[in-house]
């Protein structure tokens, strides 16, 4: 139950013919991510999509180094990776600990039981430094050189080599609570990279909490809003905060620690849009079935898997921003330079011969397709738990998640479609969602025709579409600003005489139950179905 660590993963991956192994001498300049690309873009639009995961056994330059790519880049990797069979099963354990029945006797307090001892045995179980063979190799000092690992280059515009499947880890200033978010590293030389905390970020808010406490130590009352002011995408912007604050916080720091190569479970964790409150070493807990084994780090007062292949220690320093990008991202497009907190790396830990794990994102489909698919069907049940009258959901591939929602509901008033709406655009991460189409609960929004079909016919365009404005994706290169834009919404729904519509509405074209029933033998054997 539960893959202790990426190389029981990458065993299980042999064992089911989903790894190939790369062994012609391949680049970590573009090279990898060409092949990654073509391994994802792999039977594009049939039951086999998504190709194979990849192991890179011959890295040009890295003697000895493997590097694994792709590895949930398929559908039946991500039910591997969770181990199940569908995602709903996943989803229903959610709806259970959501919505638990109230025990009306003893026996029913019996059954809850086994149910109590699962998620009290999940919390994240801290081990001892001499069994966590991420401690297997130390490095202190001049010995310190994240280029010593093969680092990607992903796309000819980037700035430079990113790590681009690290687990983040941070602390809250106020709660103590961890947090493990992704965000790509761009590496400067051997002892620093770039964080890329979006302003939106959780890491990001865990910055601008650690500036306000060092600006108010070193300034009174400084106006804290001036470090998230402006039009940067960045965590902060310290344009408005006064020179000398800057220079009296100088050499005050923030905590970080970085794992790369763990457990899939643990690795996806760090993507879902949980709410701040779960910390996702929990949440890896609840999918593996399995507490996550972690350790005390060498340099820094937080905890990483015990089982990761790599792990940096180190720091951000407030006040120190530097210029990271260009970055080719999931939205198809270079997404452009900013200025980003740097991250210094103190310490190095390591196991004999790690396996680094990295991700190219690009045009979808790409690897994160199939993660971003995972997380729609997982969470659906804490969207309905906001809004009941959700029946499903669809973030379809190419529109990279944040630029398109497909919503099918129970209607059961006027301007229920656009109460909706309003109630995705002000959920968590569902805020930045660009365009949301809402049908009603007969329509399959994973079936992309049908809803274009229902939208075509449905909709009157000046009546049924809605535009607001509020916060956009960071990577939205469209907006009229950075982080602000409108955002436009379609009732596609059955339009009823409370809204206006006075017209009948006519029946959609299908066929009876029986007449179905009686021809599915007979198309069975002409090949039809």
């Amino acid at each position: 139950m539960g893959y202790e660590s990426l190389r029981d993963w990458v065993k299980a991956l042999d064992r089911a013919g989903e790894l190939k192994r790369v062994k012609a001498e391949v680049s970590t300049e573009l090279e990898m991510a060409e092949i990654a690309d073509r391994a994802a873009k792999s039977g594009k639009g049939t039951k086999s999509a998504g190709g194979p995961a990849l192991l890179f056994e011959n890295v040009a330059g890295y003697p000895g180094a493997r590097v694994l790519m792709n590895q949930f880049g398929s559908t039946r990797r991500m039910l591997m990776a969770l181990e199940v069979e569908t995602l709903d099963e996943i989803a229903k354990r959610i709806e259970v600990l959501l919505h638990p029945v109230a025990p009306t006797g003893l026996m029913d307090k019996l059954k809850m039981l086994p149910m109590l001892a699962e998620v009290g045995g999940l919390f994240p179980k801290v081990v001892d430094k001499k069994n966590a063979p991420c401690k297997e190799v130390i490095l202190h000092g001049d010995d310190v050189d994240v280029l010593k690992f093969p680092v990607l280059k992903t796309w000819p515009g980037d700035g430079g080599r990113f790590i681009t499947l690290p687990c983040v880890v941070t602390r809250d200033p106020k709660s103590g609570k961890r947090n493990v978010g992704m965000y790509r590293m761009q590496v400067y030389d051997g002892k620093t990279t770039g964080m890329h905390w979006q302003r939106q970020k959780v890491a990001a808010e865990h910055f601008r909490e650690r500036m306000r406490e060092a600006t108010e130590d070193v300034a009174g009352a400084v106006d804290v809003m001036a470090l998230t002011a402006g039009g940067t995408v960045a965590a902060v912007d310290t344009s408005s905060v006064p020179q000398t604050v800057l220079t009296k916080i100088r050499g005050e720091r923030m905590e970080v620690a970085v794992a790369i190569g763990t457990d899939p479970a643990t690795t996806f964790s760090a993507i879902v849009p949980a709410p701040p409150e779960v910390e996702e070493y929990l949440i890896a807990g609840f999918l593996r079935k399995k507490a996550v084994e972690i350790v005390k780090c060498e340099t820094v007062d937080l905890e990483v898997p015990a089982h990761a292949e790599i792990v940096l220690e180190g720091y951000v320093e407030l006040g120190e921003l530097r210029t990271e990008g260009p970055f080719g991202d999931h939205t198809g497009f270079y997404t452009m330079t900013d200025e980003y907190p740097v991250f210094h790396i103190t310490c190095i830990t390591h196991r004999k011969d790690p396996i680094f794990a990295a991700t190219v994102v690009g045009k979808p489909p790409m690897e994160d397709a199939w993660m971003g698919k995972a997380v729609e069907r997982i969470f659906l049940p804490l969207m309905k738990l906001t809004l009941p009258e959700i029946v499903d959901v669809n973030l379809p591939a190419e529109g990279v998640f944040h630029n398109l929602m497909i919503v099918s509901i129970k209607k059961s008033y006027a301007g229920h479609a656009r109460k909706v709406m309003s109630g995705i655009w002000a959920m968590g991460q569902a805020m930045f969602t660009k365009c949301v189409i809402v049908v009603d609960e007969d329509c399959d929004v994973q079936d992309v025709a049908e809803v274009t079909l229902r939208v075509a016919n449905n909709i009157d365009p000046e009546r049924d579409i809605q535009f607001t404005m509020g916060p956009v994706d960071s990577l939205d290169h469209a907006s009229r600003l950075p982080n602000y834009g409108s955002k436009m919404g379609i009732d596609a729904t059955r339009k009823w005489a409370a809204e206006g519509f006075t017209r009948p509405w006519p029946q959609m074209l299908t066929m009876p139950k029986d007449v179905k029933s009686k021809v599915d033998s007979i198309c069975k054997n002409l090949g039809l179905e």
